[in-house]
């Protein structure tokens, strides 16, 4: 696969990390509509070996997400501003502390949106609450998972 082939496949794998964000578009199955365009244009045992742990991984977040509470972030005052500051920082924790630091990058940056907001740590933390009882958990569940899956894909085209 070319290096315009490769760019192309990072960008729509960005595109569906940008998509977990915003309500309606499908970002988790645009992250796997990538990795599988790169498994049929790159058929190497690595290739075939990410997109059955993306299918895989993918599945199993569609589990967890049924499992948590419905998504209902409007009205808990999300905005989307604060999915910009939440996924910023999980894209920062997961570079910064590889894989784990997505989880509290995600809160850190809704807590540093209604810090700024808010003013205060008390109402911060309230809010960060709200939001993820609100909803926030599951679009947690689905960014870390595509997290993974652009992980994976990342490291099978530098070292793979």
């Amino acid at each position: 696969m070319g290096a315009w082939e490769l760019l192309l496949v990072g960008a729509l794998i960005a595109l569906g990390l940008c998509g977990v964000l915003v309500p309606g578009v499908p970002g988790s199955w645009l992250v796997w509509a990538a990795v599988l365009w790169w498994a049929l244009k790159d058929p190497q045992p690595v290739a075939w070996a990410v997109l059955v742990g993306a299918t895989a991984v993918l599945l199993l977040s569609l589990v967890v997400r049924w499992a948590l509470p419905p998504r209902r972030l409007r009205a808990s005052g999300a905005t989307p501003r604060m999915a910009v500051y939440a996924g910023v920082g999980a894209v920062l924790g997961f570079l910064l502390i590889p894989v784990v630091g997505a989880l509290p990058g995600f809160m850190a940056g809704i807590y540093l949106h209604e810090r700024l907001r808010l003013g205060g740590h008390g109402e911060a933390t309230a809010a960060l609450r709200t939001t993820m009882g609100a909803g926030g958990s599951s679009v947690l569940a689905e960014l870390f998972a595509c997290l993974l899956i652009a992980g994976a894909w990342l490291g099978a085209v530098v070292w793979g």
